[in-house]
């Protein structure tokens, strides 16, 4: 398994893990007011009573952190030693002869360097309620971490965390957790216009058309939305062979007229609410803020309308697992998921 690296449509490197584990499923909910008002700035429709069952109203646990994200992450920072700054700290637009910059996708902890053997226990702590903080909810947390386990890393100190940049007053820096099927970066915004502070990557080893996989439920929202279209936008969905995957499958096109898939301008008032539900539970692990910036980025891009939605289907394909992949795709964004043999999800989205 690879994973190549991006700086916006630049591929540089590459890295590899052949570890699969699979860890058990836990249940989603997710809240929808504040997602929703999200979606009407973009004009679009925002009522989706219809979908009361699969988005429920947040529980009373879904509160903020009492901190955000980067005031822990400038608490770590501030608690590093000489040394471990000398391990884990990198200049903002680190090199490294070409092949590890803040940019990348990474399947492994970045460099090799664990968090177990980097920071102390206290340190291990503030690292998870970082990454607790980088979530929307601890639905979200279970998501991204997939149960605790984080696939083949097994567990928070199989994982990596690295800094790029002074993480102090106001300058740049970006925090960059990476494991097994995860990429994960918050940088205070240091990077304006990109979203998830750069490309962002996860997956989970089950089968992606279980519900072993935490990540199902994406699937199975796009296939609401497969189910509501008509023969013809069927066809206009479909789309043959595959889109591929690392860097080379997040690369903005220039000509976006010829993007694959059945565009949102395409559809229906109750097809265009289906398309939120999409957007909804694609984004619901992460952050309000973060969140709301992708919506930010969709409408500064053109709108809701500009994104199209693809069905890739290989000769493997059944009528019970109808594709191999799924992709949303516009001016400035790709989310390109592959569902089988398991999950490995590939995003960029960015101001153009």
């Amino acid at each position: 398994m690879c994973i190549s690296e991006t700086t916006g449509n630049l591929l540089e490197s590459c890295q590899h893990t052949g570890i699969e584990t699979t860890p058990a499923t836990q249940s989603l909910t997710v809240g929808r007011r504040a997602f929703l008002g999200g979606l009407a700035t973009i004009g679009i429709a925002s009522s989706i009573a219809s979908q009361s069952q699969a988005f429920d109203e947040p529980a009373a646990t879904d509160a903020a952190p009492a901190q955000p994200a980067e005031a822990l992450i400038k608490e770590l920072y501030a608690s590093l030693s000489a040394e471990q700054r000398n391990q884990n700290v990198y200049a903002y637009n680190q090199k490294a002869d070409g092949k590890l910059t803040r940019h990348g996708m990474y399947n492994a902890p970045y460099g090799g360097k664990k968090i177990g053997d980097q920071y102390s226990k206290s340190q291990q702590e503030l690292i998870d309620r970082i990454l607790k903080a980088m979530t929307r909810d601890e639905e979200g947390y279970i998501k991204i971490t997939r149960g605790g386990r984080f696939d083949g890393s097994n567990n928070l100190q199989g994982c990596g965390a690295s800094f790029f940049g002074n993480a102090t007053d106001e300058n740049k820096f970006c925090f960059m957790f990476t494991s097994h099927h995860l990429t994960i970066r918050c940088d205070g915004n240091s990077a304006p216009g990109a979203a998830f502070a750069g490309p962002l990557y996860y997956g989970h080893s089950a089968d992606g058309y279980s519900t072993g996989n935490v990540y199902h439920y994406q699937t199975q929202q796009v296939h609401e939305f497969y189910d509501a279209l008509d023969t013809n936008q069927r066809k206009l969905g479909l789309t043959k062979g595959s889109p591929g995957e690392q860097a080379q499958s997040i690369r903005f096109r220039q000509n976006t007229a010829n993007i694959p898939g059945i565009g949102v301008d395409q559809l229906s008032s109750d097809q265009k609410e289906l398309m939120q539900a999409v957007m909804q539970s694609v984004l619901s692990p992460y952050r309000q803020e973060d969140a709301d910036e992708v919506m930010e980025i969709i409408k500064h891009n053109g709108g809701m309308d500009k994104l199209r939605l693809a069905f890739y289907k290989d000769s493997e394909t059944t009528d019970s697992l109808r594709w191999h992949f799924w992709r949303i795709e516009g001016p400035g964004l790709v989310w390109n998921y592959r569902a089988l043999p398991h999950v490995h999800t590939f995003v960029n989205i960015a101001k153009v």
